[in-house]
């Protein structure tokens, strides 16, 4: 294949797009506005502690991680796993809650776990079964519900949804009411009872650069600090476009510059992808997310058997994350690394002493015999825009790759569904419909 293609943007699906068209033989080139590739998928440093940029995971058995690193590229990422399942808190109570075929040590605790009745947990091994029996290509189509609703109808009890799933699945799409789609729900279910969940020893920014030594020895060429303003179509005026035929398309930077260019893969954020394309079925409603990041004094360790506490009684903190015990490399050697979350707009605004405290004063709870006053606060992310709103039925409606005018096509999670997987997969796919155009 021959061409020239632009890739905007240097998130995961920009890095896969344009991988795979250098790999076709395309000449690319990727811009990329801030100063490093991984778009929202960024790990920092601070006082020595590895922070990513809000809680993130990586599902070791999505298929496109080990579609598009290989398997000895997901071995290079190192990753530290969480022991499946949570343990789920409140005041004076702790209850392990794991998954007996991936873990037969917590076969026994979570048999005599009294948050969750005998009946629930053969009913969530019956969904286990029924889910991972499904073709990959099903689970968004089809009827769609809310997470509860979908929850009610199998015949889980209250008491399970709001003790167990309202926190855990809070975690996963910031949103504890269960108000998203079902089929994110399934998806990830199934996920996580095919493979592990974790972390790279050096963040989750080891991946987006995995995927960028990948494109650049493609001979991808990436241009960071590149802001691009618009894009036009050979023959026709500014985007949104016209209907009608076109060869080509110029790429204009924010310094005047210009790139001629045979076909274009606009992996920019969702409100950007809209700007730059006019397609309006691009999603820019956002869910938000604080993460606070906090250590324990030198020397005091906090285990917890390498599961997440989910928060049963309260909703501040939503779950707190043992990060360091872990992924021992987030922290220096005589820190314990907490990460703690909490959701809805409500938290972005609230004071950086209120969330220690919330933290603070649920750990003490959940662990009478300690002492959490010595508490520090590493770093607070909030982020308004996290994930793009998945209620039900909304991916019948999300925007196909081509559908901007011209050699122009979209690649991000919001082609598919909020999530690493959706990026990844939306990138591949992106790379498809552009090499159409050259």
């Amino acid at each position: 294949m021959n061409g020239d293609a632009t890739v905007v943007g240097g998130g995961l699906s920009g890095l896969v797009a344009a991988t795979r068209l250098a790999e076709a033989g395309a000449d690319v080139t990727l811009y990329e506005r801030r100063p490093e590739v991984g778009g929202r998928v960024r790990t920092e440093t601070v006082d020595g502690f590895t922070l990513d940029r809000g809680f993130q995971v990586l599902f070791s058995s999505y298929p496109a991680v080990e579609r598009e690193l290989g398997a000895e590229g997901l071995d290079a990422l190192d990753l530290r796993t969480f022991a499946p399942g949570a343990t789920i808190c409140r005041p004076g109570s702790r209850s392990v809650l794991g998954d007996p075929l991936r873990d037969p040590l917590s076969a026994l605790p979570s048999l005599l776990n009294r948050e969750v009745s005998f009946s629930d947990k053969l009913r969530t091994l019956a969904l286990r079964y029924d889910l991972g029996n499904r073709d990959e290509g099903k689970f968004f189509a089809g009827r769609d519900a809310p997470i509860r609703e979908y929850l009610r109808d199998w015949g889980f009890a209250d008491d399970y949804v709001e003790h167990f799933v309202e926190p855990f699945y809070g975690g996963i799409t910031l949103d504890r009411s269960l108000s998203t789609s079902k089929q994110v729900f399934e998806y990830t279910f199934r996920a996580m009872g095919r493979g592990s969940i974790g972390v790279p020893a050096a963040g989750m920014a080891a991946l987006p650069a995995a995927l960028a030594d990948r494109a650049r020895e493609a001979g991808v060429a990436i241009e960071t600090g590149e802001d691009v303003e618009s894009i036009r179509i050979a023959g026709e005026g500014r985007i949104p476009f016209r209907k009608g035929p076109a060869d080509g398309a110029t790429v204009e930077l924010a310094d005047g510059s210009t790139r001629e260019t045979d076909a274009v893969v606009v992996a920019a954020s969702p409100p950007e992808a809209r700007r730059l394309t006019g397609v309006e079925s691009v999603p820019t409603e956002g869910v938000p997310n604080v993460t606070g990041w906090y250590a324990l004094p030198a020397g005091e360790s906090f285990e917890t058997g390498g599961r997440i506490l989910l928060n049963a009684a309260a909703e501040s903190p939503n779950a707190v994350v043992p990060m360091s015990e872990v992924a021992p490399e987030y922290a220096p050697d005589d820190r314990a690394l907490l990460a703690a979350t909490f959701l809805g707009e409500e938290s972005l605004d609230r004071d950086e002493g209120d969330l220690r405290e919330d933290v603070r004063d649920a750990l003490g709870a959940w662990y009478p015999d300690r002492d959490f006053d010595g508490l520090e606060t590493v770093d607070v992310h909030r982020i308004r825009f996290a994930q793009f709103a998945q209620p039900p039925g909304v991916h019948a409606g999300l925007p196909d790759p081509d559908d901007p005018e011209g050699p122009v096509v979209l690649a991000g999670d919001y082609t598919e569904w909020s999530s690493i997987q959706g990026a990844l997969e939306s990138g591949r796919k992106a790379a498809s419909a552009a090499a159409g155009h050259l």
